[in-house]
């Protein structure tokens, strides 16, 4: 790619000012669909463009109901959205996408781009993960591991730093994928509607049963069943707090087992022009079918009802009839499916005497996970050897693993995809967890100066790892922090997501899309499995099939619907 020199400009961390504000273009589209919806009861109104939201949009549009999604920002995606600065298409958040496969049933982004008639052109990753971790007396330069796209590279290579572990590897890796195929066997829909499962059941029963095993179980525990070598165990903890944020002993087992084989089965895929391409094409898509989306859409409240009792004996319900706006307009829906964080929906979109027990019982069981510090670094290009993995993790010390700055994630994506910067640099795009009272209570000098440090210290950590010289190559960088997550993605307090406050059953304590507000959804990363993007599709999907069905798209059953509604409040009251 050749390589090319420059200075260092730094950058405030925010997108540019043509990407920030709304444009011409978007307030006439706003004025558009503001018009259309005068007078009009949407079958659904989705608050926030998230994956999550998309997905749900994109599966009920696709079954012909009317949908309106309402995004503060002036482009979709949340996390998955994107900027340009400097030539560059930066990932706000990650660039490992799973998802993408072309075989079996857990391809969502596949399978929810298909749904409105869309697909994307990716380019395939050859690993997960270049992990750099810390070293130990069998490993004296550190333990390097990749996880290789192919799952038995991936087994002998990791057997290869632990071959007297090779078959508690194997076991625990295999238990991963009974869950996998278990999952993978399924037209993943709503686990909350009892029609669904049944019909799974009597299609695949050994499959459901597995499902039912696993579900309640953590993957540390499945893990110290089969391995006792501590070192491993704590790759084991990597592997998991990569994309859950916890390690394997409060990470649901079902989510381990879609992330450890989905890697290897569907593999990871960067889609061609950045991962913000994803939520434009599929907003695209929603469009298309009749779906609108509305930019710089800000809602500050869910509108509700009270209504009166379906039948004598019963008690009267409040209902969510709609949202209303920043500017105090007001649009109508038959259900309201948020987007956002519970913390978001519970503690600032619902009015307080509304907020169902559940919810607040959900907030004793789940605290908000940290934020990150995001550095998007502009290198030259000759510092990036051609051996170099698009994803890498750096970790010192194993003590420091879930510490603030403790981990460090590095993507990048111009290894894949070249078109994402100028011919002759490579984007670096180093993050980092951390929280947001970090960040507060400083002047705006002090705040650019911590920023700076901050970068300047993930850059000598990754020059010590596996990047030689990336300070010297350095052409722009730009620093974003919890308080950048919270602004721009609408996050309360920029987390990442729900994470347990105590050790859990598995994913039982993680709520469905149906809330106890009647009318009201929730869809995301709050949501069952959790965190993730093909998680949240995942949620997209579910919650898309668990609204059709109360709007009698779908076929359901009003009574078996109370009987597993009581059932899954029962068990939740257990963890």
């Amino acid at each position: 790619r050749g390589g090319r020199g420059g200075s260092c400009p730094r950058a405030s961390a925010s997108p540019s000012a043509s990407s920030s504000s709304a444009t011409p273009s978007v307030l006439q589209r706003k004025k558009e669909i503001l018009r259309e919806s005068e007078g009009k009861v949407w079958d659904a109104i989705v608050i926030g463009s998230g994956m999550g939201g998309l997905t749900t949009a994109a599966k009920m549009v696709a079954k012909g109901a009317s949908v309106l999604v309402l995004e503060k920002y002036v482009i979709p995606g949340g996390s998955a959205g994107y900027y340009e600065k400097e030539g560059c298409v930066f990932d706000v958040g990650s660039s490992m996408m799973f998802g993408f496969g072309d075989k079996g049933t857990t391809n969502l982004l596949t399978r929810a781009l298909s749904s409105v008639g869309k697909s994307m052109e990716t380019v395939p990753d050859p690993a997960q993960i270049h992990y750099h971790l810390p070293r130990s007396r069998a490993h004296a330069d550190g333990l390097k591991v990749i996880v290789h796209r192919e799952y038995a590279a991936f087994v002998d290579e990791l057997a290869s730093k632990f071959p007297h572990e090779r078959e508690g590897i194997e076991k625990f890796y295999g238990d991963c994928w009974t869950v996998f195929d278990a999952l993978n066997s399924l037209d993943l829909k709503s686990l909350e509607e009892p029609l669904y499962l049944l019909g799974e059941f009597f299609k695949n029963p050994v499959g459901c049963l597995q499902l039912a095993w696993f579900l309640p179980q953590n993957a540390g525990d499945i893990a110290r069943k089969y391995i006792a070598d501590e070192e491993l165990l704590s790759f084991i903890d990597m592997e998991c707090y990569c994309w859950s944020t916890v390690k394997a002993q409060v990470t649901p087992m079902i989510n381990a087992g879609m992330v450890f084989c989905d890697r290897h089965y569907g593999g990871i895929n960067y889609p061609k022009g950045g991962v913000g391409r994803i939520p434009l094409v599929m907003a695209e898509g929603i469009e298309e079918n009749g779906g609108r989306v509305m930019y710089a859409a800000n809602v500050t409240k869910i509108l509700t009802e009270d209504k009166p009792p379906a039948s004598e004996g019963e008690a009267p319900s409040t209902s969510a009839v709609g949202v209303e706006l920043s500017d105090g307009t007001q649009l109508r829906s038959k259900t309201v499916i948020s987007n956002a964080t519970r913390w978001d929906t519970f503690k600032r979109l619902v009015d307080d005497t509304h907020v169902p027990q559940s919810e607040r019982d959900f907030f004793e069981r789940y605290k908000k996970s940290p934020s990150f510090v995001t550095a998007h670094i502009v290198v030259d290009a000759s510092v990036i050897s051609e051996s170099t993995y698009c994803h890498n993790i750096v970790l010192e010390d194993w003590a420091r693993l879930e510490d603030p700055r403790g981990t460090l994630f590095v993507s990048i994506p111009t290894v894949l995809d070249p078109s994402v910067a100028p011919e002759g640099q490579h984007i670096v795009h180093a993050f980092t967890p951390d929280w947001i009272e970090s960040w507060q209570d400083l002047s705006a000098e002090e705040y650019r100066r911590e920023k700076e440090r901050v970068c300047d210290e993930m850059i000598a950590r990754l020059e010590a790892a596996f990047l030689p010289g990336l300070a010297e190559a350095v052409i722009f960088r730009e620093v974003g922090t919890p308080r950048t997550h919270m602004k721009f993605l609408n996050r309360n307090d920029g987390t990442y997501g729900p994470i347990p406050s105590k050790r859990p059953l598995g994913l039982l304590g993680m709520p469905f899309n149906r809330t106890d507000l009647d009318s009201l959804y929730c869809v995301g990363d709050s949501t069952f499995p959790g965190q993730g993007v093909n998680a949240v599709a995942f949620s997209g999907f579910a919650c898309a099939h668990r609204v059709l069905a109360d709007l009698d798209i779908e076929p359901r059953n009003e009574l078996m619907d109370k009987g597993m509604q009581a059932l899954f409040a029962g068990l939740r009251k257990l963890v």
